[in-house]
């Protein structure tokens, strides 16, 4: 076989063994660990160690802090972007270390979460046409009190994104749902370095007319920042779906002295 032919099938082979290769998943960080500090580079050392070849993507380290209840709604509609077989690391945990707060596994619309099971993952279950749930049952050699997103979620998640299965028992998803959360919450759940103020209502369940009414103003929708004049408020629909306030080259949350937790008013 000469040179030339020699490197055409080498080329074909290469070729057939990329196409063959099932694609790699790829694991989301969502966390409250904030932007500085060793925390989020502590998960990423583990993932990097259990899963070499799979790609991690930082979505959120600022999710509403020691807030799950808000930080689901925001999950919930931050995730639904991201291709199937994607492994979302969440950790919102307030109660980490205690007994009463279980961990879990959730595959819902053909993505996985791993995190605590506090109502992180309540609405992206409530939301989803097929929902499965595993309690974890799996403990590591090393499991610190209050650092269960590196010891015991970062190791989950990389077996998972890797074809591993989940460490547990499978339970009902009507057993781990938090009752009485409503579908959309009437309220600030992130406010990014903008000044914009995100909100946990989607804007496909309102209409054109509609006012967003929050802290005594009664805010009309923008298609863009440029529908309204500078330094006027408004509310549009976010490139994720939810409604969002925002002010044209300004900061909504200055002007209108917003917070995760403000409520919204819808007229």
């Amino acid at each position: 076989m000469g040179a030339a032919a020699g490197m055409a099938r080498l080329f074909w082979v290469r070729i057939i063994q990329i196409a063959g290769r099932k694609p790699l998943s790829m694991i989301v960080l969502f966390t409250d660990f904030g932007l500085s500090g060793p925390y989020v580079g502590q998960m990423k050392a583990v993932l990097l160690r259990q899963a070499p070849d799979v790609p991690v993507v930082d979505l959120f380290a600022d999710a509403p802090r020691c807030n799950p209840r808000a930080a689901s709604y925001l999950l919930a509609a931050y995730s639904r972007e991201f291709p199937l077989d994607t492994v979302f690391l969440a950790v919102v945990d307030p109660g980490v270390g205690s007994e009463q707060r279980r961990a879990a596994v959730v595959r819902a619309q053909g993505r996985w979460y791993v995190g605590p099971d506090n109502g992180l993952f309540n609405m992206v279950v409530q939301r989803a046409r097929s929902a499965s749930w595993w309690d974890i049952d799996w403990l590591p050699s090393e499991l610190s009190n209050s650092f269960h997103g590196r010891d015991l979620f970062a190791p989950i998640a990389a077996t998972i994104a890797t074809g591993g299965e989940p460490p547990g028992r499978t339970v009902s998803t009507q057993q781990r749902i938090v009752p009485g959360w409503p579908e959309d919450l009437p309220e600030v759940v992130y406010v990014d370095h903008f000044g914009n103020a995100i909100t946990g209502m989607r804007a496909s369940r309102l209409g054109e007319r509609n006012l967003v009414v929050v802290e005594g103003r009664a805010l009309g929708r923008g298609r863009t920042f440029s529908s309204v004049a500078v330094g006027e408020p408004f509310w549009y629909e976010n490139s994720n779906g939810l409604v969002e306030i925002a002010v044209n080259r300004g900061s909504a949350a200055e002007l209108l002295d917003l917070r995760i937790g403000t409520p919204v008013e819808i007229r």
